[in-house]
């Protein structure tokens, strides 16, 4: 138990530090980071199906593809591109839906359902990141500004801690039993009181943003991220597995890492654009 814990936090710290350096160093770091982390989390995605023989996806087509959506969006959200940028990943859809007719797949339904499921579940709110590193000014300049996306990322770290560490202590009502047994309402609560006032040290930090907004912003993610992990559980028990992989010792996959942010994101997103930056 000690040497596990030991393990998990070595690995947290690493993770930890890889996360927030790919953020804060440039825009170019910001790219490489996510590319890697949506590549990572379609190949696990897609390796999990295979592995269960609901389907037979190509991993290397379907993670360029999501890639390829990644990149696009960047390219978009960065001013250097406009929307055409978007039609080789179109073209993706198109090839998907034709080569269903060659592939002789038993499901063929079925199939393309898990290709764009991890499109639309991984690939999708990773690449609508890019519209929250790169807000647009009032006078139309786009610039790199990742403190949103940093804090969106350290909200989800301290609700995750908080609601574990009162979990343990004092969860008695279960949360969402039929799904994840182990969460609690006590833990939802303790995390989401322990992200709202973390989010007074950002308010210190970055005063241009008014106090209110980083509460209303931690606690839209602190809901919408339990609820991302409530849906990956959701997934792993369809799939009949614990963790999403072993990739990460003492934590799982990487989509056991990541499975908070992929509902997070839109709520971010929603919240950024129509009350800070109207």
């Amino acid at each position: 138990m000690k040497k596990n814990f030991i393990l998990r936090t070595l690995t947290g710290i690493v993770y930890v530090g890889l996360i927030t350096s790919g953020i804060i160093a440039n825009s170019y770091t910001f790219l490489v980071l996510f590319s890697i982390v949506v590549v990572l989390c379609l190949w696990e995605f897609y390796g999990l199906v295979n592995a269960q023989k609901r389907a037979r996806i190509n991993p290397w087509y379907n993670c360029f593809g999501g890639l390829l959506l990644f990149v696009s969006a960047y390219l978009y959200a960065a001013g250097i591109f406009s929307h055409y940028i978007f039609f080789p990943y179109l073209l993706y859809i198109v090839i998907v839906f034709i080569s269903e007719l060659y592939e002789k797949q038993q499901d063929p339904i079925t199939h393309m359902s898990y290709i764009f499921l991890g499109q639309c579940y991984i690939a999708l709110p990773i690449a609508m990141l890019n519209l929250i590193a790169f807000p647009v000014t009032p006078t139309g300049v786009i610039l790199y500004y990742p403190v949103m996306v940093l804090a969106l990322f350290i909200f989800i770290w301290i609700n995750d801690t908080g609601a574990y560490l009162v979990g343990v202590l004092f969860g008695r009502h279960r949360l969402f039993e039929r799904i994840s047994p182990k969460k609690s309402w006590e833990g939802f609560f303790g995390g989401l009181v322990f992200t709202i006032a973390s989010s007074f040290i950002f308010s210190y930090f970055v005063p241009e943003i008014p106090y209110y907004h980083w509460m209303g912003l931690s606690a839209v993610v602190v809901i919408f991220g339990t609820w991302g992990d409530l849906v990956e559980s959701l997934m792993k028990r369809t799939l009949e597995v614990k963790d999403s992989g072993n990739t990460i010792p003492g934590h799982g996959g990487f989509l056991d890492r990541f499975d908070s942010l992929l509902l997070a994101v839109y709520a971010v997103l929603f919240y950024v654009h129509l009350f800070i930056q109207n």
